[in-house]
């Protein structure tokens, strides 16, 4: 069993609990309400998360691409959506409860990536886009302090690479001893005490 496999799944299946209880949440919100992402409302930004962090992170793990008809859905128009994303995170999470799928590369299209880093990269989006989500419906995102760690981990490691594609802004300033998630978010460019910038 690879560490990264024992390491992150956890995680993996944590956050995708929390992010299916935002999204039953967020289920009756405005979804022309604006975010703080910016040039994103509420439908835009779920759709986002939907998409990659359900639908993507399943067809990672089976090293298949996202169809086409997956990357141009309204997920938020059909009856039900957060229900119906709360089962393909169940999915995406069962895809990936093999050691095996851990191992090797996946294809990214412009590139390969290991496929731990591509697992931890996902379980960060599902946690910052949940605090995103969460924040822009009047909610709260909760992850565990090992789940904090792991999204913070990610931000450092890869804060260049979404900074080059306006991912991530500029880091926020917390204070010294904020708590590791709040410290995530700001390290992404979200101000974790306001819910104002980022992307």
């Amino acid at each position: 069993m690879t560490d990264a496999y024992k390491n992150t799944h956890p995680y993996m299946r944590e956050c995708a609990t929390e992010a299916a209880r935002v999204a039953r949440g967020a289920e009756t919100a405005p979804l022309d309400r604006p975010t703080h992402c910016a040039g994103w409302d509420v439908r835009t930004l779920v759709n986002h998360w939907v998409l990659y962090t359900s639908h993507g992170l399943e067809h990672r793990a089976l090293r298949t691409p996202l169809p086409d008809e997956l990357t141009g859905r309204d997920f938020t128009a059909d009856p039900g959506w957060a229900e119906a994303y709360a089962g393909q995170l169940d999915r995406a999470v069962a895809a990936w409860d093999d050691p095996a799928v851990w191992e090797g590369e996946v294809d990214l299209g412009s590139a390969a990536m290991p496929a731990a880093d591509v697992a931890q990269m996902i379980v960060k989006e599902m946690a910052v886009h949940g605090w995103d989500v969460a924040v822009s419906t009047g909610q709260e995102f909760h992850v565990s302090e090992g789940a904090a760690r792991l999204v913070l981990d990610v931000v450092e490691k890869h804060g260049e690479l979404y900074r080059g594609y306006d991912g991530f802004a500029d880091p926020v300033a917390v204070p010294d001893g904020a708590p590791v998630f709040d410290r995530a978010l700001a390290a992404s460019g979200r101000d974790p005490r306001q819910g104002v910038t980022g992307g």
